[in-house]
């Protein structure tokens, strides 16, 4: 696998089972992500302090804070890439990392991260084989139509320039079962009309009853959330509606679009 943030979105799919499932679907409903307390320090730098936030299934959540702020680090303590210095984390009741939690979440990371002998296809086949996919070969085909991968299907992600990278890496996050999606920054790299068609597959997997935690620095997608958390210098600032006034009090309109 060629070199990338950690987990990436090969590494994060987890362990699949013998059932074929379909679409991402929340199992009962209520939190799906809890973090209570979460820390994480470096040499006593403090990355992300006592951080507390719930997700409930079915929560388009837009985390925002300017660069360095946490965001990241959170993402990763709750895909179980970083083990947290305090507190703790769970997903769909799990501790992050484990079989169960591999297999509710699903994580698309800042950089796409690929096999480097599997094409674009073969990634995305072996990743829904891993987790069961209902109906696999149709959700592959319509996954890599509607995001412009059409004629890339053969390539080796060291072929794709970085915005068939980041389509292929959306692919391979969402061709899988899953009831909490984790993203970090998933427009960068994309033309306006792959951001429109990811707003779609987004909008979807939120009605399907997952849940969506999305770091970002954009505008547009702050607003599509229903629930805006934000956090500066590693500790929650706000967490509410999508409000540009509010949001515009904690932060400079630098940091919301830079």
């Amino acid at each position: 696998m060629s070199g990338g943030n950690g987990g990436g979105a090969i590494a994060a799919t987890g362990v699949g089972d013998d059932e074929p499932r379909r679409r991402p679907v929340a199992q009962g409903g209520g939190t799906v992500l809890s973090a209570q307390g979460l820390g994480r320090t470096y040499d006593g730098y403090i990355a992300l302090g006592s951080f507390t936030v719930d997700v409930e299934a079915g929560e388009f959540v837009a985390l925002i804070g300017p660069n360095g702020a946490g965001k990241t680090t959170f993402l990763n303590l709750a895909a179980g890439l970083l083990d947290p210095t305090s507190g703790r984390v769970e997903v769909a009741g799990e501790v992050p990392g484990s079989h169960a939690a591999r297999r509710a979440l699903s994580y698309l990371p800042d950089t796409p991260v690929f096999y480097e002998d599997l094409s674009v296809a073969e990634h995305l086949e072996y990743v829904a084989a891993l987790h069961g996919t209902e109906d696999a070969f149709s959700r592959i085909d319509e996954l890599i139509e509607r995001l412009g991968l059409a004629g890339w299907e053969d390539a080796l992600g060291s072929e794709l320039s970085k915005g068939m990278k980041q389509k292929a890496s959306i692919a391979l996050a969402l061709v899988r079962p899953f009831e909490v999606l984790l993203a970090d920054e998933p427009l960068d790299g994309l033309d306006p009309p792959s951001r429109e068609v990811l707003f779609d597959l987004l909008a979807e997997t939120r009605a399907a009853g997952a849940a969506i935690v999305v770091s970002t620095h954009r505008p547009d997608v702050i607003a599509a959330a229903g629930r805006c958390v934000a956090i500066r210098d590693g500790r929650l600032a706000y967490d509410g509606a999508p409000d540009p006034a509010v949001l515009e009090q904690i932060f400079d309109r630098s940091e919301l679009e830079g």
